[in-house]
């Protein structure tokens, strides 16, 4: 069985963090002169790069906590703060000016990475993963950011076909959206994290 619970939490999160729709402007304006075919292809390429990025960090990500000393709820403070840093950029509809990109470097750097797989999902995905204490809640989990990815990876295929349907405004509504509920996701996990301090002071 999946845990249903953990595996909407994990998708609605990392699906507000990693903004599909807000990626579609930056997308598009990377590979404007671009054809149908190197678009489509630097899409799929940067979802891998992002799976791997943070299915790494989601495997891993508690034992380079061990070696570099650093406890789950500090992480998760910073995480959230940093959550809510991505938020208040999303509420004010800015957006990174990314120039200088190349077609042989543009999946892994800045669309792979930091654009889809930034600090803010790695964050969360670990976060997650420590929650997971079961078999059920980790395949949760994981199911989850398979969901994610594969929205990420339609948004970035039919980019051009979602900028014409919802047009500029709508794009800049949706972002407006997103950034709201990652400010409270933001917010819940440095209240969750200092809540769990508090406990371990007791």
């Amino acid at each position: 069985m999946v845990d249903t619970f953990l595996l909407a939490k994990s998708f609605v999160t990392l699906l507000v963090i990693t903004d599909p729709v807000g990626t579609v402007p930056i997308f598009l304006a990377i590979t404007a002169e671009w054809g149908t075919r190197d678009r489509n292809r630097a899409a799929w390429q940067a979802v891998v790069v992002a799976a791997l990025v943070i299915a790494t960090f989601a495997l891993f990500g508690q034992q380079i906590l061990i070696y570099l000393g650093i406890s789950v709820p500090s992480l998760q403070i910073a995480g959230g703060l940093l959550l809510l840093v991505i938020a208040l950029d999303l509420l004010r509809g800015e957006t990174e000016s990314m120039s200088g990109v190349t077609r042989s470097n543009v999946a892994f750097v800045p669309l792979g990475t930091p654009l889809l797989a930034g600090p803010g999902a790695i964050a969360a995905i670990m976060v997650f993963m420590r929650q997971a204490e079961h078999g059920d809640q980790r395949l949760g989990v994981a199911l989850g950011l398979l969901g994610v990815l594969a929205v990420l990876y339609l948004s970035l295929r039919f980019a051009g076909l979602l900028q014409r349907l919802l047009r500029q405004a709508g794009i800049d509504l949706i972002t407006r959206i997103s950034g709201l509920l990652l400010a409270a996701i933001a917010v819940q996990l440095v209240v969750d994290a200092v809540r769990e301090l508090a406990r371990a002071d007791l």
